[in-house]
């Protein structure tokens, strides 16, 4: 016997559903045909991630774009160290 794989959809609609709080989890799991401890796993599964949705994006994008400064800053040290090299070693020739 295989397990089933559930769609996110299907687990949204779920977890959705547990939230609301209008049936008992064992409801949602007869309606949905699932276990009722999978229920439970998938709405706290959601009200775990509900931060994460309503986090702050500017943020995000701001420590991306350090990074990204950070890893330009690096490449353009590293480059000014081979243009001196060359010009040190080819003014010899």
């Amino acid at each position: 016997m295989s397990r089933k794989k559930h769609t996110k959809k299907f687990k949204s609609k779920v977890a959705l559903a547990a939230i609301k709080g209008n049936q008992t989890a064992n409801e949602i799991a007869s309606e949905f045909g699932v276990h009722a401890s999978q229920v439970n796993r998938w709405k706290k599964e959601a009200l775990d991630s509900l931060p994460e949705v309503f986090g702050n994006t500017k943020a995000k994008a701001e420590k991306e774009a350090e990074k990204e400064r950070d890893l330009l800053y690096q490449k353009i040290g590293k480059l000014q160290v081979e243009v001196e090299w060359l010009k040190k070693n080819l003014g010899e020739l």
